[in-house]
């Protein structure tokens, strides 16, 4: 049976490979895709969902959700690179951005609301970007997250350095009181942070090895994507490779063998200006808190790479 799938997302060139991969793979029955202000703004987000669904063009199209709200820039003091600089002004490279408005236009909250309300216990959320989507939708229907399959959450990072600051990944630094109020929820949850996705990484030649028909729709997505992420990433981060971190947490879902998973007490700093997204496990034996969530803690990276590999190759 297909898991049914909905990703929140911020998309960025990360989050367009996770749901394109999504898309194409038939183990995967992609209900939604919602767009949520972070790399990208929440318009700029449902734009670029619109042009990878359409690009691809699959049987049954995911329905759409937007919400209202500029991209969040990281601290001018901070020493990360603006998301402008690695995925390109669009948020997705190279690729041709059309603007076309949406007939009937759907408040991402809502359409969380309703897919859950249809089919409870049976839906998988995959959010990619700051969870201000989901803690929406929760003040719409505050029994969305105990009705979820699985929620789980691309962020975090626990025993590694932030990506936006010294202690803050991206998405729990965008909205920590969001990260908080889910995160330390009921509801069954998955974190996949920093700390095992940056062990997933797609070299130049590994990309190269794939040999990507430019003729194919998939093609042409990944052609005008991926070669600028590792381009970009090189030039502003130093890396040699493009960290699939997006991808990571959505094989972790289909392919859950290739990680290990330890459950936790987990909060989020809200208030502190300097500490501001951090993620914090109580590691200690005994815990006066009780574990509130599986966190991924290992992972097999070229597994990862397998994954993606695998599903290139059928499709392009």
């Amino acid at each position: 049976m297909k898991r049914k799938l909905v990703i929140d997302a911020d998309p960025g060139i990360g989050d367009a490979l996770a749901i394109a991969l999504a898309v194409l793979d038939p183990d995967i029955e992609l209900i939604g895709v919602t767009s949520v202000p972070g790399a990208v703004s929440g318009e700029m987000g449902l734009l670029n969902a619109q042009a990878i669904i359409s690009l691809l063009d699959p049987p049954r199209w995911p329905r759409l959700g937007v919400t209202d709200g500029r991209a969040i820039c990281p601290p001018a003091n901070s020493g990360s690179v603006d998301p402008v600089f690695l995925n390109g002004e669009t948020g997705l490279g190279e690729l041709s951005v059309p603007h076309v408005e949406l007939h009937n236009r759907m408040e991402s909250a809502r359409l969380l609301v309703d897919v859950v309300r249809d089919a409870p216990g049976e839906i998988t959320l995959l959010t990619l970007g700051p969870l201000t989507n989901v803690v929406l939708a929760c003040e719409r229907s505050p029994e969305l997250l105990g009705n979820l399959k699985e929620i789980v959450c691309c962020g975090g990072a626990m025993a590694v350095n932030g990506n936006v600051t010294a202690a803050a990944e991206y998405n729990m630094f965008a909205h920590p009181a969001a990260a908080q109020t889910v995160l330390t929820s009921l509801a069954t949850k998955t974190l996949v942070p920093l700390d095992v996705t940056r062990r997933a990484m797609l070299s130049f030649d590994q990309f190269n090895r794939i040999k990507v028909d430019e003729t194919t729709r998939l093609g042409r997505l990944i052609q005008q994507t991926i070669p600028f992420a590792l381009r970009s990433h090189r030039q502003y981060l130093g890396e040699e490779g493009l960290t699939l971190h997006e991808v990571a947490a959505l094989v972790s879902i289909v392919r859950p063998h290739l990680f290990e998973r330890r459950r936790y007490p987990i909060e989020v700093e809200v208030n502190s200006e300097l500490t501001r997204g951090l993620t914090i496990l109580d590691r200690r034996k005994k815990s006066p808190r009780s574990a509130n969530i599986d966190v991924l803690v290992d992972i097999d990276p070229q597994g990862v790479i397998d994954y993606l590999a695998e599903q290139l190759r059928r499709q392009c």
